[in-house]
């Protein structure tokens, strides 16, 4: 059986029942992903022939660009111009299909690496900064994520918050309430565990090319990739206006100011704005008290200070937005940030989706 990928004119074979997204990433193939469940988006593409098939149970409305819907029936074959998720389709005949354009492709070689935890500290109660040393550097870019083995039973996908420049791998990891992996790092990874690293993996990466202001929004450990986002911007030598938001549960749950702050110090185009939630669900946005301990926080969903600060259809016409975080907030802020004039195509989001078993 033939694959025909278009617009790149590919063609290659495969067997029965290939996953549509691992036959294209195999052959190195660009193609955008991110949760690898069906649930984020991603990997959409358009089936303009052929039989292909889409797992069932997958619920992700499909769209095109202009957002003019086509729901996906699961588990039937795809009839031409549908969309898929190529995660969740396998082939079963020849077939055609259409990738979304992804504006500067990055192809960075597939590894497999050793590594040794070098340091596990603590950023706030229930976050913590995993630093692990390899024998071989990982090349990959600013905002990408890589799998991390901690051993056979634990396994789970996590951001860089460096760049691949430096000595070490950084991850920012907090503790799922019931979840294995994040128990298992909280309470049995020590220093000198051996720990095997598969990446690079995702799209949401910084587009170097790019010389108009940028968006950063942060929710969580989102600030992973954020800060490797504005590390690469700043060792690239890029002058892009930067405004970042950071958003948090709580005071206490904020993290990494010290290094936003330091960046902000290195480059003028850098505006840092750190949003925490209430209890009340749509609280409105106000400053903290002056003589509060966190000064200069505002108060409200991190979506709410964006609609505050960017009033308009057009207002953030001609950005790109780098989203990462909760699925919710990535979800909000899309849409908002589309209502807000930037280009679905320069959404570069990359949701974090829980995983307790």
């Amino acid at each position: 059986m033939q694959v025909h990928v278009q617009p790149l004119g590919e063609r290659f074979e495969v067997a029965p029942g290939d996953n549509l997204l691992k036959a294209l990433t195999d052959r190195q193939i660009p193609m955008s992903y991110s949760c690898l469940s069906g649930r984020c988006g991603t990997c959409r593409c358009r089936v303009v022939s052929g039989a292909v098939r889409e797992a069932e149970g997958v619920e992700y409305r499909h769209h095109d660009g202009d957002g003019d819907g086509l729901a996906g029936r699961a588990g039937r074959t795809a009839s031409p111009a549908r969309y898929v998720l190529a995660c969740q389709s396998t082939v079963h005949g020849d077939c055609e299909i259409a990738l979304p354009d992804v504006d500067e492709v990055v192809v960075h070689p597939a590894k497999i690496l050793k590594a040794t935890v070098l340091a596990i500290e603590p950023l706030t109660h229930d976050i913590k900064r995993v630093v692990l040393t390899t024998a071989k550097p990982l090349s990959f870019s600013p905002g990408q994520y890589a799998t991390l083995q901690f051993t056979p039973a634990h396994i789970r996908p996590y951001s860089m918050a460096g760049l691949d420049a430096d000595d070490t791998l950084e991850f920012h990891i907090r503790r799922v309430p019931g979840g294995a992996v994040t128990g298992y790092v909280d309470e049995q990874l020590k220093v000198g565990d051996a720990v095997r690293v598969s990446g690079p993996l995702g799209t949401s990466y910084l587009r170097t090319r790019h010389d108009g202001p940028m968006l950063c929004v942060a929710g969580g450990t989102g600030l992973a990739p954020v800060l490797s986002i504005v590390r690469g911007a700043l060792a690239r030598g890029m002058t892009n206006r930067i405004d970042i938001y950071v958003g948090a549960r709580s005071p206490a749950d904020v993290y990494g100011l010290t290094w936003l702050r330091e960046l902000a110090s290195r480059h003028d185009g850098i505006r840092l704005h750190v949003v925490t939630t209430t209890d009340a669900p749509g609280a409105p946005i106000t400053p903290i008290a002056p003589d509060a301990p966190n000064p200069g926080f505002r108060l409200g969903h991190v979506t709410h200070a964006l609609a505050a600060d960017y009033v308009g259809p057009d207002a953030l016409s001609g950005w790109r937005a780098y989203l990462c975080g909760a699925p919710p907030m990535v979800d909000a802020a899309t849409r908002l940030l589309r209502e807000r004039g930037v280009d679905a195509a320069h959404i570069y989001a990359d949701a974090f989706y829980a995983k307790v078993a």
